[in-house]
């Protein structure tokens, strides 16, 4: 380049040099030419990211739009789990608080005994540890994790000095002094190499920590090595004067203590039992807050719901595993389906218009199209209904004791739900009637015989009238922002109130024949009532639990692809090894090996050449024919794309070649083929040459 094409005009240069302090990399760019300023002047543009003017078309990209779903997803499963168990929480507290005024009764030691290296043995009360057993009901106890941690956050919110030790803290290589290091750790925030409680008597007097209980939460004492968590409570009923500790453990059965335990720890005991919720309980309140009721959005088809289903019964019941698996299909719907960012928009418009109607605000119908605005609108406010509805079958459905999750699936299913539309439509052309028994006589025919549709409409007709009563009541909070249906339920609720009355003042009157002929009125009454009841939720469904698959645009929201989550969960690691490696030109995005097939070129990564090569052998592969193969492969020329208007000489084009077959020596290959041998063998496609047989690997993986 000659100097005057070098430096540019004074122009440019002004330019430069004005703007050299806010876009620097005009030093990358300089060019004379009007054409390249105007270049120069777009590239400018492109790279401004000055915040007084956003753009227009912004949009959630799938990775944000991901992780605003799942936040709201997961803090409502946290919010309703400390929610469900959130009563036996200040049962424990109670129960604490009064058990430290009874520790502290009889007054407390003083300064100098309460610091001296050696406990109190006079003391009346020196051998009573109050003891906390909670009762979990879960088969895995990855459940109970978070709900002793949750425990813990709980009783500090109130004051109270808390240690959470697990089962590994009790090890026999640790002894009682990995349980104190422990305990000193979490409550002195040091960590500290001498295991001595006097340090913690000392901790407890001197820095004024003495108004409060000190709360030790043992998550499962089953599982902790007996000598050593019968040694440590021993040395706790020891100091429970100088430091008033309040024991919390974990059990499965109300017989582990003792069975874990000798009778002589067991006497140091004062022990109380709490409850937690069951695994039922939880899985019901997490189905509520995040598939049933609109919590973020994202929702799931019928066969993916009967699939997770199945997938937590298998599992014992474990509800982490229902949550995980939940998270990864809300992660395959994001990289699956190219409308999903869209999910992230209707997440956020739900955090900044909490509490309003399902409309949505302007700047949301800006960044999408209106059509696709209209039909998520639509589709809002058909699932807010459709929630509605199934939580007003799981109301009547707790007098059967009916889980949620059976309900959603029977719910989700458009089957049935396309199949009661089009029975009840040729019978009648305006549809369910509250009041009509034909229609609902309809519906039963395609119901499940024995589903939880069906047992929940059935129980509403063997319901008592005070119970109706009060499952009313429920369906008018549940329905307070569907008018249409609240008031219908408003409408029931009153003849149903004076039939109860009725059935109060017979219950006073004296027996007659008049009272008999009354009596049978009353009855057929209430059996009226009742079928009132029964006809309006069977109207309810008919109307409003249109299943997600059902509505226009579901796909934007909707996960069904079940085959790819089960892939995901149940996993067949060595079958995804082999197709990723004939199918890398997927992950590589590379357009010239995708042209061959399935026939090896250079420019195919080693391990996929030879595993390509190795289709070729059975059961054994001589470790020479395999390397002379991928030699062969590997030194041929690679494929050259031709380019319109560019012509190379033959000359220059086999000089070129032959150099780089020339930098291909023999070492470099055969190093490249030792390193692909060993990836295969490591991911379990062959075993590795024995005694017998030094010249031959073994095939492991044969086919797809």
């Amino acid at each position: 380049m000659t100097a005057s094409s070098a430096s540019p005009p004074p122009s440019a240069a002004t330019d430069t040099s004005a703007n050299d302090n806010i876009q620097p990399f005009y030093l990358l760019h300089k060019a004379s030419s009007s054409k390249n300023s105007s270049r120069k002047s777009a590239a400018a543009r492109r790279i401004d990211l000055s915040p007084s003017k956003p753009s227009n078309n912004s949009q959630f990209d799938s990775h944000k739009a991901f992780h605003s779903v799942w936040s709201k997803i997961d803090s409502s499963i946290k919010g309703v789990l400390r929610d469900v168990n959130n009563n036996v929480f200040n049962e424990i507290h109670t129960w604490v608080r009064q058990s430290f005024l009874e520790i502290t009764s009889s007054g407390l030691p003083s300064f100098a005994e309460a610091t001296r290296s050696l406990p109190i043995l006079n003391h009346a009360t020196s051998k009573q540890l109050f003891t906390g057993l909670v009762l979990i009901k879960n088969m895995e106890f990855v459940d109970d994790l978070l709900t002793f941690e949750e425990l813990g956050v709980c009783l500090k919110s109130h004051g109270c000095h808390v240690a959470n030790l697990s089962s590994r803290d009790f090890s026999t290589k640790n002894g009682v002094g990995g349980c104190l290091r422990s305990l000193l750790r979490q409550f002195l925030m040091v960590a500290l190499d001498a295991a001595d409680i006097s340090i913690l008597a000392s901790w407890y007097r001197e820095h004024g920590n003495h108004d409060y209980p000190v709360v030790i939460i043992i998550d499962d004492m089953e599982r902790c090595s007996r000598s050593v968590l019968s040694d440590f409570i021993l040395m706790l009923s020891e100091w429970v004067v100088k430091i008033p500790i309040i024991l919390i453990m974990g059990i499965t059965t109300l017989d582990a203590p003792r069975i874990v335990l000798p009778s002589h720890v067991l006497q140091q005991l004062c022990p109380s039992k709490f409850i937690l919720a069951s695994p039922a309980e939880r899985m019901n309140a997490v189905v509520e807050a995040t598939l049933v009721r609109w919590c973020s959005g994202f929702s799931i088809g019928h066969k993916v719901a009967v699939f997770l289903r199945n997938y937590f019964l298998n599992h014992d019941g474990t509800l982490t595993s229902f949550i995980r698996a939940l998270k990864i299909a809300c992660v395959q719907h994001f990289s699956m389906e190219p409308l999903s960012s869209n999910l992230g928009l209707l997440a956020e418009e739900d955090s900044n218009d909490e509490g309003e109607g399902p409309d949505f605000s302007s700047g949301m119908v800006a960044q999408i199209e209106s059509n696709l605005a209209c039909g998520l609108t639509e589709l809002k406010r058909s699932q807010k209904c459709w929630g509605t509805v199934v939580m007003c079958l799981y109301e009547a459905g707790k007098y059967n004791k009916v889980h949620l999750l059976d309900l959603l699936c029977e719910a989700l299913d458009p089957n049935i739900y396309n199949a009661v539309a089009s029975g009840t439509h040729t019978r009648s052309g305006k549809g369910f009637d509250i009041t009509s028994s034909s229609n609902q006589s309809v519906a039963q025919q395609y119901w499940r015989k024995g589903g939880p549709i069906s047992q929940v409409i059935q129980k509403v007709r063997d319901l008592p009238a005070a119970s109706l009563s009060q499952l009313l009541k429920s369906w008018e909070n549940l329905t307070m922002d569907i008018l249409e249906i609240h008031d219908k339920v408003k409408e029931l609720h009153p003849m149903i109130k004076m039939e109860d009355g009725m059935s109060l003042k017979q219950d006073f009157t004296g027996l007659s024949k008049r009272h008999t002929s009354r009596t049978a009125a009353y009855i057929k009454e209430s059996k009226t009532g009742n079928e009132k009841a029964a006809n309006l939720i069977t109207s309810m469904i008919s109307k409003f639990m249109k299943p997600i698959e059902c509505i226009p645009f579901h796909e934007v929201v909707c996960f069904k692809d079940v085959e790819k989550l089960q892939l995901a969960l149940n996993g067949d690691p060595r079958r995804r090894i082999q197709v990723d490696l004939l199918e890398f030109h997927k992950f590589l995005q590379c357009k010239c090996c995708n042209r061959t097939g399935n026939v090896p070129i250079p420019s195919m990564p080693d391990t996929s050449i030879m595993y390509t090569l190795a289709q070729e052998h059975g059961d054994l592969i001589s470790l020479h024919d395999w390397y002379q193969c991928f030699k062969s492969v590997v030194t041929n020329p690679s494929i050259k794309v031709k380019h319109k208007g560019k012509q190379q000489s033959p000359l220059r084009k086999k000089r070129k070649e032959t150099n780089e077959n020339e930098n291909k020596s023999e070492s470099s290959i055969q190093a490249r083929f030792c390193k692909a041998v060993t990836e295969m063998q490591i991911t379990g496609l062959i075993r590795m040459p024995t005694k017998r047989r030094p010249d031959c690997v073994q095939r492991v993986a044969f086919g797809l």
